[in-house]
């Protein structure tokens, strides 16, 4: 075997990094660990106690803290951990109605609501469709007229055409989605979520958002649908404030009797740390006494400053004084909430004047994790900052003279007379110049000292700034300049309870589905078997790894990727071993065996992990959420598998060929299996077509008797609650029930795995757009359930608007015609045969109907739901890529026969001699690994939790109709698509 050295080489440096990878996850396992020791099943005593570890070192070896650690780990998604995602929707069209000073032009308005209309129906490009529509209904009019503008004449001319305002109003609607991320972003870090994941979703107006642990949902809509408000505001300086946090500091002392102070913490308002807010109890945790005692006095007679430094130094003459400038006092990331809280108690709201607001920054302090505080000076009577937002023009990030970076804010017209009276106000005294604080969302993005007194309304901002700092800080100040509103159009809530469900029943279906490939490869190749099973192990190892570099999300698709990928990877042993029979059935010896099995399997091997890994990449592209997750597995599982099953298992074999081990490929109950074998599956071809025909025919009966597919609310729209109740329930009267309190909209109800396990659907109120709908609909629900009689729990939740729907159905069509085209030319290339490329795309368009079908006959029939959604698109895929794998190999094998005759096609009954005999040669690879991956799903479809069962069902029958199809009709049908007059029908 040539390269040995280099294929050790990379597996050890492979093993390396999944190994430093995955001691992230061993190292929050253990802090975790501790901290629910010391918790002792105290919920907020267990969290107060991860809050206080976020800045603690706890990989002494690389130096890094919990919160760092944390970051790094494998992230369980929301399916395994409970929490919330949602999907924000940008309104380009209010943001595009504002850009036009919101004109009541009749031709505008109508314009705008027919590009709404068709972003609704799967429309993409909402700048293009309205500029499309206003051409329509004034083919002459000028746009130019309504964005044109002293303010922005820098970007756009009067005389503009409407094709440049059309690149006007596109570089506003990404710029206003690049803002509202940064400020959407800055929320959620200052809501305490732990590993939030946020993406702006390529070539659309949304944003997704992902946070684990989250259960809060009314709370998340408020605060994601809030409506930014830039605001300038004047600043004190550290020595006036420090009177007022002496006076708190003293009246906390007296009142707070115990020996440590239990701030009651509902939220925080620092920014920037994941782990910022979450306690709702004390910070403590397991120290020496002696340090203890200390900490205990020092809080009981200075309980702010305990936790709140102040900004002092020393001066030249070595006397302590107030460092001059807007910080009025610093605190740790673990101590915000407590300062927050005392900052809220009436006692102490009554010691702070009201002209004085405290205010976070919104980051720590550069290689800390301390945050500032600011104490803003309120100057109106109504309490209104001294300049918002909408005076700002423009702001863009650049270098200075220094080539330091820095923001240039420019202001309007009526903006820049009241900035030139602020900044002329902080920068009156020479000897004291102040600060101006630049808030968003009661954060101080910025607190710039004013220099000089600024006239043109042109600013220049410096500062200890990155290039990204200035970036983030141009965008928050254009977000007040342009109100483009964010709408939650997805969201999906899964209580923690359901959670924890999930991942038991995850992890007992890996293990069992693991468990049972061993077996499965140990019994039928022997020795040969435990080669293919150490194999498997060390691909495992790798595929975790790999996605922990990674950073990946595991979800629970996430998860059935895996074992279906562990079910796939014992494909390519069982190519090489039933290819290594054969030559020792020649005669040959065990050595050269080895060595002609992988040579001849490689072929093979390699097209059928490459089809695979194409309909991987398209699931990703397509597909979000959940089919994204079990994408992302499938894809890195394949390599990794390849790496495994070809490379390393080969390696093993040579070291036990140079040690001269007695290598065996079967036993005595499996040698002769599959031997010869002569079905004659292209006579029977026709026979085929009709079974597959009726079963067909049957599913389009079934259509039309059932009014359709049943389609999931991802590809309808509507709401989703997963209910749990005390007692089995009937389906019939809580349908019934929901549907008065609905107003006479559909509620669609059905058991899920258990009587008293209920999912309900409903399209009530989905096209309201008004902030409370969600709200109006979950009570008309509560109060429904609550007159059955019964004890509840709501699981989970989900949302998807129609407009999400049609986007989702687009993509999914998109998926499957795109797969089918790449698929076509693949094979098209690789074998130089149209026919049989067009045979294996028909033999996907009969996989996909003959699924479909199943799906239409047997719903209402079983004892779970099949809804067809993202889920069942990625199960469609997956069993198209089991049927090409099947039929490449097959192709690959009438390749190889070719190749040995000499001849580049046969024809007539020659080549109806040749298909059979690559579908007899291949037929006990094809089976073996049927049924290897069949023994994996049965495993995950009974023990792999009720969430999943559809979609396993989908990937069940997937895998025995594309093992079917693969026999019985994509390579039977090459025949039956050649013109020659030679062939024989």
């Amino acid at each position: 075997m040539q390269g040995k050295g280099f294929i050790k080489f990379m597996a050890i440096l492979l093993g390396i990094v999944c190994l430093y990878s995955l001691s992230f996850n061993i190292i929050t396992y253990n802090v975790e660990k501790k901290a629910k020791e010391f918790a002792k099943g105290d919920e907020a005593k267990e969290k107060a106690y991860l809050d206080s570890m976020a800045t603690e070192k706890v990989y002494p070896l690389l130096g890094l803290t919990y919160q760092q650690v944390k970051g790094k780990e494998i992230n369980l998604g929301l399916d395994l951990k409970g929490g919330m995602n949602v999907t924000m929707e940008i309104s380009l069209a209010e943001l595009t109605k504002s850009l036009a000073n919101n004109t009541s032009d009749e031709n505008f308005n109508k314009a705008l609501s027919n590009a709404q209309t068709q972003m609704n129906a799967g429309g993409k490009d909402f700048i293009s469709l309205f500029v499309n529509e206003y051409e329509k209904l004034v083919p002459n009019g000028k746009l130019a007229d309504f964005f044109a503008n002293q303010d922005n004449s820098a970007q756009l001319k009067a005389t503009a055409s409407n094709s440049e305002v059309k690149s006007y109003l596109s570089k506003e609607a990404t710029s206003a989605i690049d803002r509202s991320f940064i400020i959407l972003r800055s929320r959620i870090d200052g809501f305490g979520v732990v590993s939030p994941n946020m993406q702006k979703q390529e070539g659309s107006n949304r944003i997704f958002i992902e946070m684990p642990g989250i259960q809060d949902k009314e709370r998340v809509r408020k605060l994601l649908q809030g409506s930014a408000e830039l605001q300038f505001w004047q600043v004190y300086q550290s020595q006036e404030v420090y009177p007022v946090l002496d006076n708190i500091n003293k009246t906390l002392a007296s009142t707070l009797k115990d020996t440590v102070a239990k701030a009651a913490v509902t939220d925080t308002t620092a920014k920037g740390g994941k782990l910022a807010g979450l306690t709702k109890g004390t910070t403590a945790k397991p120290a020496d006494t002696s340090k203890d005692a200390k900490a205990a006095e020092a809080q009981k007679n200075n309980p702010l400053f305990a936790v709140l430094g102040l900004p002092v130094g020393m001066d030249a003459n070595g006397q302590q004084q107030f460092i001059p400038g807007p910080v009025v006092g610093f605190a740790q990331q673990k101590d915000t909430a407590r300062v927050n809280a005392y900052l809220a108690k009436p006692e102490i709201k009554s010691l702070v004047p009201t002209t004085m607001r405290f205010m976070w920054g919104l980051k720590p302090r550069a290689g800390s994790k301390t945050f500032e505080l600011y104490a803003i000076k309120v100057t109106s009577l109504d309490g209104r900052p001294d300049l918002s937002g909408d005076a700002v023009a423009n702001a863009r990030a650049g270098f200075d003279q220094k080539n330091n970076p820095d923001v240039t804010m420019f202001m309007t017209s009526e903006g820049a007379a009241k900035w030139k009276k602020m900044t002329a106000e902080a920068s009156a005294d020479p000897n004291n110049k102040k600060a101006i604080a630049i808030v968003l969302d009661n954060t101080v993005y910025s607190a710039p000292t004013v220099q000089n007194e600024i006239p043109n309304g042109v600013s220049s901002i410096t500062g200890s700034f990155t290039a990204e700092d200035t970036k983030d800080l141009a965008n928050v100040l254009k977000a007040g300049k342009l109100p483009a509103p964010a709408k939650i159009v997805s969201d999906f809530v899964v209580g923690p309870s359901l959670g924890q469900q999930a991942i038991d029943s995850g992890l007992l279906s890996f293990v069992l589905a693991f468990v049972v490939i061993l077996a499965f490869m140990a019994f039928y190749y022997n020795k040969a078997g435990w080669v293919a099973n150490i194999a498997l192990l060390i691909n495992v190892f790798f595929i975790m790894g790999v996605l922990a570099a990674f950073g990946a999300v595991l979800t629970l698709p996430g998860i059935a990727g895996i074992v279906l990928t562990i079910g796939l990877s014992v494909d390519a042993n069982i190519l090489i071993f039933e290819r290594v029979r054969e030559e020792l059935a020649l005669g040959k010896s065990t050595n050269v065996a080895i060595r002609e099995g992988f040579k001849h399997a490689m072929s093979s091997i390699l097209d059928s992990n490459i089809t695979v890994f194409i309909l991987g990449i398209i699931l990703f592209v397509f597909g979000s959420g959940p089919v994204q997750g079990f994408a992302t597995t499938l894809c890195v599982g394949i390599v990794t598998s390849l790496f495994a099953a070809v490379l390393i298992s080969r390696l093993i074999f040579e070291s036990m060929m140079e040690k001269k081990s007695n290598i065996t490929f079967d036993n005595s109950m499996t040698r002769n299996a599959f031997k010869n074998l002569a079905f004659n599956f292209v006579g029977r071809r026709k026979l085929y077509y009709v079974i597959s025909s009726v079963i067909i025919i049957a599913g389009i009966g079934m259509y039309f008797k059932n009014g359709g597919l049943h389609l999931g609310v991802d590809f309808k729209g509507g709401r989703t609650y997963m209910v749990k109740f005390d007692k089995q329930m009937n389906t019939e009267d809580v349908a019934k029930t929901l549907s008065t309190n609905f107003e006479g909209e559909e509620a669609l109800v059905k058991t899920i795995g258990t009587d008293n396990s209920l999912k309900i659907t409903t399209p009530y109120h989905i096209n309201d757009q008004a902030a409370d709908a969600d709200k109006v609909v979950e009570s008309a629900l509560r109060k429904g359930l609550d007159g059955m009689g019964a004890k509840y729990t709501i699981e989970s939740s989900q949302k998807v608007t129609p407009t999400i729907a049609s986007d989702i159905i687009t993509s999914a069509v998109y998926a499957v015609l795109f797969s089918c085209l790449v698929m076509f030319i693949y094979i098209l290339v690789r074998f130089k045969k149209w026919q049989y490329g067009l045979g294996a795309v028909i033999a996907l368009f009969h996989d996909v109907l003959l699924v479909l079908s199943f799906y239409t006959i047997l719903d209402g029939v079983l004892p779970f739901p099949l809804e067809i959604g993202q889920d069942f698109i990625a199960a469609i895929l997956t069993v198209m890529g089991y049927t090409m794998t099947e039929t490449v190999i097959v192709f690959d094998r009438i390749r190889e026969r070719l190749a040995h005759t000499g001849k580049d096609d046969a024809y007539g009954e020659e080549r109806n001699k040749l298909i059979n005999f690559a579908l007899n040669s291949t037929l006990s690879r094809t089976i073996l690994t049927s049924l290897s991956v069949f023994f994996v799903l049965i495993v995950i479809f009974i023990f792999g939790g009720d969430s999943i069962r559809g979609f396993i069902f989908a990937l069940l029958i997937g895998r025995i109709i594309g093992t079917y199809s693969s026999l019985c009709i994509s390579t039977p049908i090459v025949i039956d698509l050649s013109n020659d007059d030679k062939a024989t029908k």
